[in-house]
């Protein structure tokens, strides 16, 4: 009579079973092991990669910030030159016009004065004491001629009214018998504009 020893054999089959689930148990953890890891690094790669381009993408902008900062402060330099330039020739175009009107004063008075010379008068000296104020010296053989030539000034309009006499006095004239009246006067001009000349002037004597 044979025997078959059944009960060994399902221990033989529930070994090797139990070994395959247990095999096949460690090769899924270690399955999911490894893709966990490539899937971190994989996030690791790009996380760093993404880092990598914002990093030098804020360099570029950085560099780029600097160039148009240095630009502009270029831009500033030149135009705070530009406005000091600017105001030296607005200075220069004062000075100028300024030196314009100090030039035509004295014109307009000397021309004045010599329309104001009456016959048998002439002058010695002619000064400015200040910006307006002119001492005016000389001889007269009247004393007709020198109040003429006093009311010709004042009414030419471009003397304040009234003209002060200073000082007369006598000396011997090269005429023999004949004196002349030396006089010094002071007269404040007025610069063409100031004041309207005035519309009748007197005639010289004559």
């Amino acid at each position: 009579m044979i025997r078959i020893n059944l009960l060994a054999a399902e221990r033989d089959r529930a070994k090797k079973q139990s070994k395959v689930t247990l095999g096949t148990a460690g090769q899924k953890l270690t399955i999911g092991c490894s893709i966990i890891l490539i899937l971190a690094g994989l996030f690791i790669g790009w996380r760093y990669w993404a880092l990598t381009h914002q990093s030098t993408q804020l360099d570029a902008d950085i560099s780029a910030s600097q160039q148009e900062t240095t630009r502009l402060h270029s831009i500033i330099q030149q135009v705070q030159q530009f406005e000091q330039r600017k105001g030296q020739l607005q200075q220069r175009v004062m000075l100028i016009e300024q030196l314009r009107k100090g030039q035509t004063g004295p014109v307009h008075m000397l021309d004045q004065i010599s329309r104001a010379l009456p016959q048998m008068l002439w002058l010695v000296e002619v000064k400015q004491a200040t910006a307006n104020e002119v001492v005016i010296d000389g001889k007269s053989t009247t004393l007709t001629g020198l109040s003429d030539f006093v009311s010709n000034l004042e009414a030419s309009g471009y003397f304040k009214r009234s003209i002060e006499i200073v000082n007369t006095s006598t000396e011997p004239s090269p005429v023999p018998g004949a004196e002349l009246i030396r006089f010094s006067i002071r007269a404040i001009f007025q610069q063409p504009g100031d004041a309207k000349p005035a519309a009748g002037a007197a005639k010289q004597s004559g």
